[in-house]
């Protein structure tokens, strides 16, 4: 069987993470989110997988090449404009001539989730599972195991079960999208509630994980729940004086110095310098090329590669991208926000900061819990910055 994996979509609502990368490329516990998807097909004998790409195409190609690396085959089509869902289904229509599975590229699965999939034999099927937020998805109505309607972002609650985007298809279901497109249906949720009367889907069930980011603090959320690590492996130089507990990860070329306090799960990439005295606490991911100066404490937080810390830094529960530098000082605490994404306001408990990529902050600066800041931006000395700000932004 094969499967087709849709990775053309851009990711709006997360920028400014997507700015660079699509948002399948986010990494989530040092590991793309894409690489969760591909993991659970091969788990699963399923070898033969189509790439639907678009936005960035060539930052998916050059990580998953010809899928050997995973264990598996990989193909690829494009979808050169973002015209939702059903159009890029249809780009797959000639690989594909028996029934397969169709997965959303963007989505932490575990290899649980594709087994119980599985376990239907022939015919349509939809993986579905309930949400605390159902009003950002497709919901479905069930009557007998079966769906008989799909509403897609509906404005009221009409129930918590939504559509997760996983679905086992026969090849027939792509005259249902080509029809469907014709109209103007841009999403397969769309073409499906339009077809439903002529359709049989019968809506599974699983125990295994299926987690999605919507916006930038979820992927904290992703962050903790993507953590597998157990024991402790470290494959680069860790100096005498240095505490880890609970699982640890370290790789090739890193060094931690004397007086580090790590405690699991915590991954650190290679060719990352740490310390001396940097205490950091779980779930906290640390890319490649990471240098984190003394006294800083770090917490739950993501750290991609490349990003420079300076001492006595306190960060809590922050997503910090690629490239960053961030002076002696920095401030970053984590609480109740409310945050703006778009035209949006949203609530959120815990909240850390959220900085772009290639950004840079001087010393003594303070975020304040949920403040975004956009991709090359630049926040001088001393700065107490809150709310959202665009790319390219100066602060002063």
């Amino acid at each position: 069987m094969k499967a087709v994996i849709l990775a053309a979509g851009e990711g709006t609502r997360l920028r400014p993470f997507t700015v660079s990368r699509p948002k399948v490329m986010i990494p989530i516990g040092n590991r793309p989110i894409l690489e969760y998807v591909v993991r659970a097909l091969a788990a699963n004998g399923i070898t033969e997988i189509i790439l639907v790409v678009g936005y960035m195409k060539e930052r998916i190609m050059s990580f998953f090449g010809n899928g050997s690396r995973f264990g598996v085959k990989i193909s690829y089509a494009i979808q050169e404009k973002q015209l939702g869902t059903a159009h890029a289904a249809l780009a797959v229509r000639d690989q594909v001539k028996e029934d397969f599975i169709m997965v959303a590229g963007d989505n932490i699965i575990d290899a649980q989730v594709i087994s119980d999939l599985l376990k239907h034999k022939g015919g349509l099927a939809m993986l579905v599972t309930d949400s605390e937020m159902p009003s950002k998805y497709g919901v479905v109505q069930l009557e007998s195991g079966r769906v008989v309607d799909i509403i897609e972002k509906p404005d009221k609650k009409v129930g918590n079960i939504i559509n997760t985007g996983i679905y086992r298809f026969p090849p027939s279901i792509f005259d249902h999208l080509e029809k469907g497109v014709m109209a103007g249906k841009s999403g397969i949720t769309h073409v499906l509630h339009s077809c439903m009367p002529r359709l049989k889907i019968e809506a599974v069930r699983s125990t295994g994980r299926w987690m999605d980011a919507v916006y930038p603090w979820d992927l904290i959320r992703l962050n903790e729940y993507a953590f597998n690590l157990s024991g402790q492996e470290t494959s680069g130089t860790i100096e005498s004086g240095v505490t880890m507990r609970g699982p640890v990860f370290v790789g090739a070329g890193s060094r931690i110095r004397a007086g580090c306090y790590i405690e699991g799960p915590v991954s650190i990439g290679e060719g990352c310098e740490i310390g001396p005295y940097v205490t950091i606490f779980p779930t906290t991911s640390i890319g490649n090329g990471v240098h984190i100066a003394p006294y800083s404490y770090i917490n739950n937080s993501m750290i991609m590669n490349n990003v420079s810390i300076g001492s006595h830094a306190h960060i809590s529960r922050a997503v910090i991208d690629d490239g960053c530098r961030i002076m002696t000082g920095f401030s970053s605490p984590s609480g109740l926000a409310q945050v703006r994404v778009e035209d949006d306001f949203f609530k959120v408990e815990k909240a850390g900061s959220m900085v772009g990529e290639f950004t840079q902050i001087g010393p003594k600066v303070v975020l304040s819990a949920g403040t975004i800041v956009g991709a090359n931006s630049r926040v001088g000395d001393g700065a107490k910055v809150s709310g959202t700000l665009e790319d390219r932004s100066i602060v002063v």
